[in-house]
């Protein structure tokens, strides 16, 4: 006959026991105050990035002030220069628009826009030393984008656009040989603008195909108004990068 025997632990065995319930217990607290602090770090860590965030917006606005003051100084000075060359938009008809043309307006005294081409008459290196105000339009005398603040009602003229090799073909092709203070009227075949891509986003849609005109004044680049180091050194924090190169590339 087989009797069940009541185990009974040892001191040592209640020993272990209890230890590892405190083990158990303290991991646990140990956890909750680890995942507690951890929420409250990064809940202050999310304010203080948001406090930058404000400070950067802040401290950008007070430079766009300078910027618009630039703008503003310098539409005083060529708005009515370039004013009258609206009445240039005119419709033209798209399909006889099968090479690059340019057209000297005003021939400009300043120094003279050279690009450098390869042996296959592509542009190895665009010259960008200039700002343009300019007036791009369709074949039916849409305006897809200009200088002017409104087209429609020009009272004064955005900022320049300043000179980039990221422009389309064609206007880089087309400033070739034009001089500073010059205004140039530039057709360009669709293969040169934007091919077979539509650009929508803007005022008016471009559509897939299509040959355009822009009617362009050279101006000397103006140097910008200086990023404040506040701005520039908190722009690298939270960024990584420097915003005195982005605004002057």
């Amino acid at each position: 006959m087989i009797v069940n025997e009541e185990r009974k632990t040892t001191g040592k065995q209640r020993l272990i026991i209890l230890a590892i319930a405190a083990f158990m217990l303290f991991s646990t607290f140990a956890l909750y105050v680890s995942i507690v602090l951890n929420y409250q770090n990064a809940e202050t860590q999310s304010q203080i990035d948001q406090e930058k965030q404000t400070e950067l917006s802040n401290l950008y606005s007070q430079y766009q002030l300078k910027l618009n003051e630039q703008a503003n100084e310098l539409s005083k000075q060529y708005f009515d220069t370039f004013k009258p060359y609206l009445s240039n938009v005119k419709a033209f008809n798209a399909a006889n628009v099968g090479t690059l043309e340019t057209k000297d307006l005003v021939v400009g005294t300043g120094r003279e826009i050279k690009n450098t081409y390869g042996e296959d008459g592509s542009v190895t290196s665009a010259d960008v030393n200039y700002a343009a105000y300019y007036i791009g339009f369709l074949s039916d005398e849409q305006i897809f984008d200009s200088s002017f603040s409104d087209p429609k009602n020009p009272t004064t003229l955005k900022s320049p656009l300043d000179g980039s090799d990221r422009m389309i073909e064609g206007w880089i092709e087309g400033l070739d040989g034009m001089k500073i203070g010059g205004i140039r009227e530039i057709t360009i075949p669709a293969v040169l603008g934007y091919g077979d891509q539509e650009q929508s986003g803007g005022a008016v849609t471009i559509p897939a195909n299509s040959p355009l005109k822009f009617i362009v004044m050279l101006i000397e680049k103006p140097t910008k108004p200086e990023v404040p180091d506040d701005l520039e050194n908190l722009y690298k924090e939270l960024y990584g990068q420097s915003l005195r190169e982005q605004m002057n590339s």
